[in-house]
């Protein structure tokens, strides 16, 4: 189970913001046009957001763009998201926003709620560097572990071969002390 863990550590992301259902975001996705790697912004409000905190969490991403609604579906640990960035938050009272994809006038929007911009979209690089030494000094323990049973081969080994000299010395030394009583 807990390689399973740390596999799953392995490819999440450590600074993913607080993502809730109503905030405007900025989804920073790299797209690839042949040779070239760009990156394209997607902004517009987050209509639900799926799977927690897990490997495979999403987020529904609704704009309207000349008229006409787009919405898209992000992982938020896909190697393709560079960053999401949290724009502004409005206040919800439900954890999945669909009534807005047909709601119309007044009833479409959403109060706004005052919220730290900044303290959403810090990244935190101490507890990114404290979590990069716990995973390189477990991967230094299991180094270690391999090395130990790689010596306990060596050791048996080389053990093996002290025991069949031994033996073969023995051998030889018996049939010399027997060789000496015959004559």
């Amino acid at each position: 189970m807990n390689k399973i863990i740390e596999i799953i550590k392995k490819f999440s992301k450590k600074n993913v913001p607080n993502i809730l259902p109503g905030d405007v975001v900025k989804v920073y996705q790299k797209i690839k046009d042949g040779d070239k790697e760009r990156i394209q912004i997607f902004e517009g409000m987050v209509l639900a957001k799926k799977h927690g905190e897990e490997i495979g969490a999403t987020i529904t991403v609704r704009k309207v763009s000349k008229g006409i609604g787009i919405e898209r579906i992000f992982p938020i640990h896909s190697p393709l998201i560079q960053k999401i960035e949290v724009v502004k938050r409005n206040k919800t009272r439900r954890a999945k926003l669909y009534f807005l994809r047909t709601a119309k006038g007044k009833r479409g929007r959403l109060k706004r709620k005052e919220f730290d911009l900044e303290g959403i979209n810090k990244i935190d690089d101490e507890e990114e560097a404290k979590e990069e030494t716990l995973l390189e000094e477990n991967d230094q323990a299991i180094d270690n572990e391999e090395n130990l049973e790689e010596n306990k081969e060596t050791v048996t080994e080389e053990i093996k071969e002290e025991v069949v000299e031994e033996i073969k010395e023995d051998s030889v030394k018996e049939e010399v002390s027997s060789g000496e009583e015959d004559l």
